[in-house]
C-alpha cells in the first residue's frame, strides 16, 4: 500500500469506528468544519499521560463541570486544583496544567494560541501536547506520536530498533504520513488504532484496516513489535508514615512545593531511603512524641522507584500539623490514602 492508500484505508476505518469519548467532537463533526474546544483537547491530552481513558474520563467531566473555561481554571486555589487532581498521579502535572491555564488566561487573553509553536511556548506544554491540540483543535498537520503511535509505526514497518533508541525512528515514518487533509482525525484515527486493534497485547488483525501494508504482521509476530531493551530493575526505597490521631481527625502536613507530590497533604513521613528502617530509628524520627505502634506497612509504586513505607500509629497532639476529619481524606495522594486507610484499620 502507498502513503495514500494507508491515509485512505485508515481515516475511512476511523469515520466508521472511531471512539466516542468526551472530549471529541466526532470524525463527522470535524469534516463539517467544526473544530474541538482546545481547552478540552488540551486538558484531556494532560489527564492522558500515565493514565487510561476509562480512568480518566471521569476526572475530566468534573473537571470541565467546574471549570468548564480555562479561565475559570486558571481563576481556581491552587488546593483546590490539586484535590481534583488526586487519583491522576504525577502532582507536577497538575501544576504545570495551573500554570497552562493562567499563562492562556493572562497572557493570551484566554484563548489558547492556534500554532504548534505558540502552544509549545506555554509553560508546562511539552511537543507531544502541543502537537496534539494544533493538530485536533486547529487542523495544523502536526505529527503527534503517543505509545500507541509508536507501536502502529513499529508493526506497519517492523521496525527492528528496540525502544527507546527507536522513537526518532519511529517519529520520522509517523511524520511521513502526516498531510494537510484532516490531520485532527488523521493523529486520533492512529490513536485508536493502537488503543483499540493494535493492542499492546494480542493485536486484533483481523480488525485493523491496514493488514495489507504491515510488515510485522507478515512477519508472523507482530505482537512482538515494538522489541524492547531489557527493563532496569525499578529501585526499591524505604520509608515511615506516622498517623497520628485525634479522636477523628487525622494529622497531615503540606508537603515542600517541589520534588515528588510537592505541594500536596499527606501524613508525616520520614525520608525515602535504600534502607529499610528500624523501629528503634522509626520512632526516633517521629513528629512528636507519643506511643507509637505498628500498624503494618503498605507498598506503592511510582514510575522510577517503588516504596515500602510502615505505618506508625499513636494517639496524641502536636503542634503545626492540619488536623482533618477522616470522612475527608479520600483527596490525599494515593500513596498517603492508602497507608491512611491501612494503619486506621490496622493495629498490630
Amino acid at each position: 500500500m502507498t502513503p495514500e492508500q494507508i491515509r485512505h484505508s485508515l481515516l475511512s476505518w476511523y469515520d466508521a469506528h472511531a471512539r466516542d469519548l468526551p472530549w471529541r467532537t466526532g470524525p463527522a463533526a470535524g469534516q463539517g468544519g467544526v473544530r474541538s474546544d482546545p481547552y478540552r483537547v488540551w486538558l484531556s491530552e494532560v489527564m492522558l499521560q500515565q493514565t487510561t481513558v476509562p480512568h480518566a474520563a471521569p476526572y475530566f467531566l468534573k473537571f470541565t463541570a467546574r471549570w468548564p473555561t480555562v479561565s475559570d481554571l486558571a481563576a481556581a486555589p491552587d488546593d483546590e486544583v490539586m484535590a481534583a487532581w488526586a487519583g491522576l498521579g504525577y502532582y507536577a502535572r497538575a501544576r504545570n496544567l495551573l500554570a497552562c491555564a493562567r499563562a492562556v488566561a493572562n497572557e493570551h487573553g484566554g484563548v489558547f494560541p492556534d500554532t504548534e509553536a505558540a502552544l509549545r511556548a506555554l509553560p508546562g506544554l511539552g511537543p507531544y501536547t502541543a502537537a496534539a491540540v494544533a493538530a485536533i483543535a486547529f487542523d495544523e498537520a502536526t505529527n503527534v506520536v503517543d505509545g500507541n503511535v509508536e507501536r502502529v509505526m513499529a508493526r506497519l514497518f517492523a521496525v527492528e530498533t528496540p525502544l527507546p533508541a527507536a522513537k526518532p525512528e519511529l517519529k520520522a515514518l509517523a511524520a511521513a504520513l502526516v498531510r494537510d487533509e484532516r490531520p485532527g482525525d488523521w493523529a486520533q484515527a492512529l490513536m485508536d488504532l493502537g488503543a483499540t486493534v493494535c493492542r499492546p497485547r494480542s493485536p486484533l488483525c483481523d480488525r485493523c484496516p491496514l493488514t495489507g501494508a504491515c510488515a510485522g504482521l507478515a512477519t508472523g509476530a507482530p505482537e512482538t513489535y515494538p522489541r524492547k531493551s531489557a527493563k532496569a530493575v525499578r529501585p526499591r526505597r524505604h520509608g515511615v508514615a506516622y498517623i497520628l490521631t485525634r479522636g477523628e481527625a487525622v494529622a497531615l502536613v503540606r508537603r515542600p512545593p517541589k520534588g515528588l507530590l510537592g505541594g500536596m497533604l499527606g501524613l508525616p513521613t520520614s525520608d525515602w531511603r535504600a534502607a529499610p528502617w528500624s523501629d528503634e530509628e522509626a520512632r526516633a524520627d517521629a513528629p512528636v512524641q507519643a506511643r507509637w505502634r505498628s500498624a503494618g506497612e503498605v507498598e506503592h509504586v511510582f514510575t522510577h522507584f517503588s516504596l515500602t513505607l510502615r505505618l506508625l500509629r499513636a494517639e496524641g497532639e502536636a503542634e503545626g500539623v492540619i488536623w482533618t476529619a477522616r470522612r475527608d481524606i479520600e483527596a490525599l495522594p494515593s500513596v498517603f490514602l492508602k497507608a491512611v486507610r491501612a494503619g486506621l484499620s490496622n493495629l498490630l
